[in-house]
């Protein structure tokens, strides 16, 4: 695995030991890797709503409920 060294502000910092104190995470690594788990995997679900915003533009009207794509939506996001 790639080692990179980097810096922390002191507030940043002093988070990331509270969460290494409340024994969730054992190592600052693994938190940092989780949190950029969690920026991925929000970064693909609004590069999604994004396509289908775009493909929503391109076809006009769509025959789907509120509801039903309130649905869906959620479907992927939690997927």
């Amino acid at each position: 695995m790639p080692r990179q060294s980097i810096s922390f502000t002191e507030p940043n910092d002093n988070w990331l030991k509270s969460q290494l104190d409340s024994k969730e995470y054992t190592s600052k690594s693994e938190l940092v890797n989780d949190l950029i788990r969690q920026a991925r995997k929000q970064q693909s679900q609004i590069d999604w709503i994004g396509l289908k915003l775009e493909k929503a533009e391109k076809s006009g009207f769509t025959n789907d409920s509120e509801s039903d794509i309130l649905k869906d939506s959620k479907s992927r996001i939690d997927g």
